[in-house]
C-alpha cells in the first residue's frame, strides 16, 4: 500500500461500492471512488469533478448519508479495494461456517424456509417457516445480516448472477455437498429489494422422498391413489396437479415420476423441464430453465426448453409448471402428439384447473377433451397432531364457540377427533408432527368432461362420485379429522368450513 493510504489508515477499510456492497456502482467508477464505512469517501484527484463522482455525490446527499471526501491517486482506491477482497475472503470463509449451523438448525427443525428480512433502521430478522407458520429464531445487527446475505449469494450459491446486489430481485441455488447439511438437495435462494432494506428467502429442498411409501405417505388416500395409478398407465394426455404455493405440488410429481420410473425399469425416457429443477429424480433427463433477468425473457426461455424437451424422444414430459399461455399451448402440443405429460398449476379445486387451462388460453373444446386432458388432481398440506400431547376434543371443548363445536360434531364423532395440545418435548413445544396432503382426484372420461365443458359443474361432480367414488379435499380432510391425526379447526383453516362437504358426509 502506497504511503498516502498507509497515513490515511486504510489497511483495514470496510468500502461499501466494492460489488455486493451497500453502494453498489459500475467497475468504472469503483477505479476513480470509493466509499467507506467510516463516512470517508476517496476520490480519485484527476476525476475529483467529473460527472459520475457528481453523481455519486448526489445519491448520498439524498439518503441522508454524511461524508467527508479525501481526494488521494488511483492506485491508493484500487488498492483499498484489493485489501478488502482479501479480507472478504478470510470474513466469508468464517460466515460459511456459521451459515452452515444456521442450516443445519433449521434442517433439525424441518423447516422449509429461511427468511432473512434486512432492514438498516430494524437490523436484521431471521425467521424459520415450520410447518407453515413462520418463527423467528434471531436477530442481528445490519452489517452482519448484509454480510451473511452476500457470503450467502456470492460465496455459496453455484447457480447465480456475477454479483450480489440488494436492490435487484435476484435468483440463486446452493447445491454443492459442502455448503449444504446432510438431508438436503438444495437450497433455493429469492432476493427482493423492501422500504429501508431488501429480503433474501431460502428455500430448503430435502431428500427425504425414499423415507416414505410413495403417495401413501404423502397422505394420499386409497381413491386418490387408484386414481392417479390409472393417469399413469395412460400413454398421453396432461396430468395437471393444481394448489396454492407451498402445497407440496412438486413433492408428489417427484413421487409419481420416481414411481413412473421404477415401474417401467428403464423402458421409458422420462424428461422434465423446471426453473429451476428442485428435487432430483433418478434416471430423468432434468433439463433446467436458464436463469433469466426479465419475466419475459424467462417465459420464452421456459417455451424454448419445452421444445427442446419435445425433440428428445420423451415418453414422458414433465413440465414444471404451466405459468402463461405459451407453455400452455405447449403441454396441450405435447399430449396431442403423443406424449404423457405432468404439470402444475395454481387453481383452488381439482375441477376449477380445466378453468385456468382455459384462463391461459386453452380452447375449452380441448380443455375437456379426456384425450388430451387425462387427469386433474389437487392437493392442501395440512398439520398433523402431535401424537404426544394432542387432546381430545371432548375434554377441550369449553376452548371453542359453540357454534364452532355444533359445526364439527355435526360431521365427525366427538369420541374420535383430537385438537391440538399445549405441546411438549416431542414437538418443540407446537403441539403438531409435521403436515399431511389433504386431496381431491379426478380421472377425466366422457361424462365427466362433457358436463364440464356444457358447464354443469355440479353434475360433472355427481357423475365424479357416482363413476369413481370420487373424494374431495373437504372429505379428505374430514378423514383424517375422524381418524384423530388432523384439529379439526386446523383444517376449516385450510379447506374451509366441514359442514360444506356435502356428498357422503352430509
Amino acid at each position: 500500500m502506497s504511503v498516502a493510504a498507509t497515513e490515511l489508515g486504510l489497511s483495514q477499510a470496510c468500502p461499501l461500492t466494492a460489488p455486493g456492497g451497500e453502494f453498489h456502482v459500475d467497475a468504472e467508477l469503483r477505479d476513480v471512488l470509493c466509499f467507506l464505512a467510516d463516512g470517508r469517501l476517496l476520490v480519485a484527484k484527476s476525476h475529483a469533478f467529473s460527472a459520475g463522482v457528481r453523481a455519486f455525490l448526489v445519491r448520498l446527499q439524498r439518503l441522508g448519508r454524511t461524508y467527508q471526501i479525501h481526494q488521494v491517486d488511483m492506485p491508493v482506491i484500487a488498492q483499498v479495494y484489493r485489501d478488502a477482497k482479501r479480507t472478504e475472503i478470510v470474513s466469508a470463509s468464517k460466515t460459511q461456517g456459521a451459515v452452515l449451523e444456521l442450516f443445519k438448525q433449521a434442517v433439525e427443525l424441518r423447516a422449509s424456509d429461511i427468511h432473512f428480512r434486512v432492514s438498516q433502521n430494524d437490523g436484521v430478522r431471521v425467521l424459520f417457516r415450520i410447518h407453515n407458520d413462520l418463527e423467528s429464531i434471531e436477530q442481528w445487527p445490519y452489517e452482519y445480516g448484509a454480510q451473511v446475505c452476500t457470503t450467502i449469494y456470492q460465496a455459496m450459491a453455484d447457480v447465480s448472477d456475477a454479483t450480489f446486489e440488494p436492490l435487484s430481485r435476484q435468483d440463486a441455488r446452493i447445491s454443492e455437498r459442502t455448503k449444504i447439511p446432510a438431508g438436503l438437495d438444495g437450497i433455493r435462494v429469492a432476493t427482493s429489494p423492501q422500504v429501508g432494506g431488501y429480503v433474501m428467502v431460502l428455500r430448503l429442498l430435502y431428500n427425504d422422498a425414499a423415507e416414505t411409501e410413495g403417495l401413501t405417505g404423502l397422505g394420499y388416500g386409497a381413491q386418490q391413489c387408484a386414481a392417479l395409478e390409472l393417469m399413469a398407465r395412460r400413454p398421453n394426455g396432461i396430468n395437471v396437479i393444481g394448489g396454492p404455493t407451498g402445497s407440496g405440488k412438486s413433492t408428489t410429481l417427484q413421487r409419481l415420476l420416481a414411481a413412473l420410473i421404477r415401474d417401467a425399469k428403464g423402458r421409458k425416457n422420462v424428461i422434465t423441464v423446471e426453473d429451476p429443477p428442485e428435487y432430483p429424480i433418478a434416471n430423468a433427463v432434468q433439463t433446467p430453465v436458464t436463469n433469466a433477468d426479465t419475466e419475459e425473457e424467462r417465459s420464452k426461455a421456459f417455451q424454448q426448453a419445452i421444445k427442446a424437451a419435445m425433440r428428445l424422444d420423451p415418453d414422458v414430459i414433465m413440465i414444471g409448471e404451466v405459468r402463461d399461455s405459451p407453455s400452455a399451448r405447449l403441454a396441450v402440443q405435447a399430449a396431442m402428439t403423443g406424449h404423457q405429460v405432468w404439470s402444475t398449476v395454481h387453481a383452488t379445486s381439482a375441477f376449477a384447473i380445466i378453468d385456468r387451462l382455459h384462463d391461459l388460453g386453452v380452447p375449452m373444446a380441448l380443455a375437456t377433451d379426456p384425450s388430451v386432458i387425462t387427469g386433474l388432481v389437487c392437493q392442501r398440506l395440512v398439520k398433523v397432531l402431535c401424537p404426544h400431547c394432542k387432546q381430545p376434543f371432548s375434554s377441550a371443548m369449553k376452548r371453542y364457540r359453540e357454534d364452532d363445536t355444533r359445526r364439527v360434531l355435526g360431521v365427525v364423532p366427538v369420541d374420535t377427533v383430537y385438537v391440538l395440545g399445549e405441546g411438549c418435548e416431542h414437538c418443540r413445544g407446537s403441539g403438531t408432527a409435521g403436515r399431511t396432503v389433504v386431496s381431491e382426484a379426478v380421472v377425466a372420461e366422457g361424462q365427466v368432461m362433457g358436463c364440464l365443458r356444457r358447464n354443469e359443474r355440479e353434475d360433472a361432480i355427481a357423475a365424479w362420485r357416482r363413476n369413481q367414488a370420487g373424494v374431495t379435499m373437504i372429505e379428505d380432510a374430514i378423514d383424517k379429522v375422524r381418524a384423530g391425526l388432523v384439529d379439526p379447526f386446523q383444517a376449516e383453516d385450510i379447506v374451509g368450513p366441514l359442514d360444506l362437504a356435502g356428498g357422503r358426509h352430509a
